[in-house]
């Protein structure tokens, strides 16, 4: 049993074929699909494929990405949103949020500071409706991990973590587990190979981010979550141990990482 933690089944990618993907991973053995939001517009939409799909959850957020487009008002809705779905055992926490100092754009004073805002104003959702929260996370460890220690939601994942190892920890020190896929599959990745391989496994959670970051074995075509399992393996063959105690372990994790989907997996 496999929990794909991050992906975007609802993206133009997928096109009308989001059900299908998310039945062939299922047909692969993942049993948990977590469908990320990433504006006010598609708040909706992974709602609805999680309603549709009986692999899927979601979360609700606004991508920092998606932040230059972004009103005051939508962190309003999205916490009505939040409100209203907590009635729902489907929806799991919060996300995609964060900080992204790679796009130029975004890396603009006055954009880095509306991405500022708009994260903290969702950690502080994320605290009060007592979530997880699953944080971008690109070029922007440092920062991140200073809203977290300032706000403190209860836990969550480091989404396609990429930092140092005293970076890591800081992030495994305030509850958060840290978010493995395809870019640990390629030889010349050395960095997040040695992470993945010298973290304490309790740290670490699978992810496809679908439909990107695709897998070794079929870059650079369009990820999808049924690769899941065998990104599994290599993280297995990585750590030197076999992927029945790698699946089960990576489990166990996601679970504690992300606790409304005992809840999910046991309805």
């Amino acid at each position: 049993m496999w929990i794909d933690t991050h992906c975007h089944l609802d993206a133009h990618e997928f096109g009308a074929q989001s059900l299908d993907v998310a039945a062939r991973a299922a047909a692969a053995g993942v049993s948990v699909i977590m469908a990320m939001a990433v504006e006010r517009g598609n708040f909706g939409a992974v709602a609805a494929l999680a309603a549709r799909a009986p692999n899927v959850t979601y979360a609700l957020g606004i991508h920092p990405i998606c932040v230059p487009q972004a009103q005051d008002e939508d962190l309003d809705v999205l916490r009505a949103a939040v409100e209203t779905a907590l009635d729902d055992p489907n929806f799991v926490g919060i996300g995609e949020i964060g900080l992204d100092y790679f796009i130029p754009l975004l890396c603009e004073p006055a954009m880095r500071e509306k991405q500022e805002r708009f994260f903290r104003a969702q950690l502080r959702i994320a605290r009060d409706f007592d979530l997880p929260v699953m944080t971008h996370v690109r070029r922007s460890q440092d920062q991140v991990l200073k809203h977290l220690r300032q706000i403190r939601p209860p836990g969550g994942i480091a989404h396609a973590f990429n930092g140092s190892f005293q970076q890591a920890q800081a992030f495994i020190g305030l509850g958060l587990h840290l978010g493995f896929g395809g870019a640990m599959t390629f030889t010349r990745a050395l960095q997040i190979r040695r992470l993945a391989t010298e973290l304490p496994l309790s740290s670490i959670v699978l992810e496809t981010d679908s439909p990107d970051i695709a897998p070794s074995w079929i870059h650079p075509g369009r990820n999808t979550p049924d690769q899941l399992p065998r990104i599994g393996t290599a993280l297995a063959e990585l750590r030197g141990i076999g992927e029945a105690e790698l699946r089960e372990a990576v489990h166990r994790n996601s679970l504690a990482a992300i606790p409304r989907l005992a809840a999910y997996l046991a309805s």
